[in-house]
């Protein structure tokens, strides 16, 4: 297969990963039992990219069915500046698809060595941030070789979603949850590959693009944000739905597409109200997520299904995004799964 080949083949593979996940939830369940024997007073999460992204999640996931206080903690502030990593009491999360990332294992063992509990969420369960970590959550992705990480990603997600789950006593709800994902991705995939298509032909003189959302979906826009970077090299900028009426919304133009994924929950009014923004300032607008019709005048339409656990609705909504990317890379004549200046770094277990 081509480069390109195997990264759709990689996207089309998510939902076989995410089924996979459910048959390790015995050992995900002894993981929470494990962590909810002592409370954290703290949950500091740390990862980089495509990892950092599933800390957004990662963060609303662990407040909404814990209650536990989550921070995207900062790396340098230990490693540069001498600051304790953590302290007793908290955990400390690292998260890396290889396992392999020099600052994060760092920083793990710096919060482990300040008395902290300590999690590696990895695709490489032998990798050096799982020798680091008293616990592991695995990703179990397997094999990943395409530059852009879109099984990691979502992979990593439910990793999350399934120990969070555990954590709350909700582990059947939200099992029965992923398993609903996957069979609505195998059912949606071949329909967006299709979508996705004119989008990308009516997009492809763009250069930049705003990606926006709020909530639980602002994992989503950062993620989607990073693949059109990478792949199609369009100085694409996440910000919530809010953030946009702060400043960038003065840069807005038909030249300036603006990406929004509409969840079906409170967040709605304010993706709804930042694509209001954006139609009066003549940007062209994809709507993408379970509730993308709701946002009325978006020149693109990418619907995703409504899942009966919204919690999960992260693992679609991501979809349209991963595909677009492919689509508008061979809109601009780029080869999509051999992106200049990168290499790969994430690993299987």
């Amino acid at each position: 297969m081509t480069p390109s080949e195997v990264l759709l083949s990689e996207i089309r593979a998510q939902p076989e990963v995410w089924r996979a996940a459910l048959e390790r939830r015995d050992a995900v369940a002894a993981t929470a039992a494990r962590l909810a024997a002592a409370p954290p007073t703290l949950v500091r999460v740390a990862g980089h990219g495509t990892s950092d992204h599933a800390a957004i999640y990662a963060s609303y996931l662990l407040r909404l069915l814990c209650g536990w206080t989550v921070v995207r903690d900062s790396i340098s502030l230990p490693l540069y500046y001498g600051l304790p990593a953590a302290k007793p009491g908290e955990l400390a999360i690292g998260i890396s698809q290889s396992g392999e990332t020099p600052d994060v294992v760092e920083w793990l063992r710096a919060a482990k060595a300040g008395g902290a509990t300590t999690l590696a969420v990895t695709n490489g369960e032998r990798s050096a941030l799982a020798d680091a970590a008293d616990h592991l959550l695995p990703v179990g992705a397997g094999a990943e070789q395409s530059i852009a990480a879109t099984k990691t990603y979502t992979g990593t997600l439910v990793a999350f979603a399934l120990l969070a789950g555990a954590l709350a006593g909700r582990g059947d709800q939200l099992a029965a949850g992923v398993a609903e994902a996957a069979d609505a991705a195998d059912a949606t995939l071949p329909g967006l590959e299709r979508a996705v298509e004119p989008v990308a032909e009516a997009l492809a003189p763009a250069q930049r693009m705003y990606l926006s959302a709020r909530g639980l979906e602002l994992a989503t826009a950062y993620e989607i944000s990073l693949k059109l970077t990478e792949v199609c090299y369009v100085g694409a900028k996440a910000m919530s739905a809010t953030a946009m009426a702060h400043g960038p919304v003065a840069a807005l133009d038909e030249t300036l597409p603006v990406w929004l994924i509409a969840a079906r929950d409170a967040t709605l009014p304010a993706v709804r109200e930042a694509a209001q923004r954006a139609i009066a300032a003549r940007a062209p607008v994809v709507a993408s997520g379970a509730a993308a019709g709701q946002l009325e005048g978006a020149a693109h339409v990418l619907q995703t299904p409504a899942l009966g656990e919204p919690l999960l609705s992260p693992l679609l909504s991501v979809l349209p995004g991963q595909l677009f990317a492919v689509a508008l890379a061979h809109a601009k004549g780029i080869d999509p799964g051999a992106p200049r200046h990168l290499r790969k770094v994430t690993s299987a277990a």
